[in-house]
């Protein structure tokens, strides 16, 4: 997955490591089988592949919503 990294993360450890996230998933959902999350709850925002997608734009600096928040804390 392409990311623009907003520049107070870029070169940072974390930045670093949640970039090499996104750059490995390839989205195909295998991960979702065993994640506890999405199997409890049934919602693919609640799983990995949906919690990269509402965390990019964070990422590249965006403000998360509250709905992102909700998700991204289960």
């Amino acid at each position: 997955m392409q990311t623009a990294l907003a520049p107070e993360f870029q070169g940072t450890p974390d930045g670093v490591a949640a970039e090499a996230i996104l750059r490995k998933c390839v989205h195909c959902g295998f991960c979702t089988a065993t994640c506890p999350t999405y199997l409890l709850l049934g919602d693919e925002l609640d799983g990995p592949r949906g919690r990269i997608y509402l965390m990019k734009p964070v990422l590249e600096g965006a403000t998360p919503t509250r709905a992102s928040q909700l998700h991204l804390d289960r």
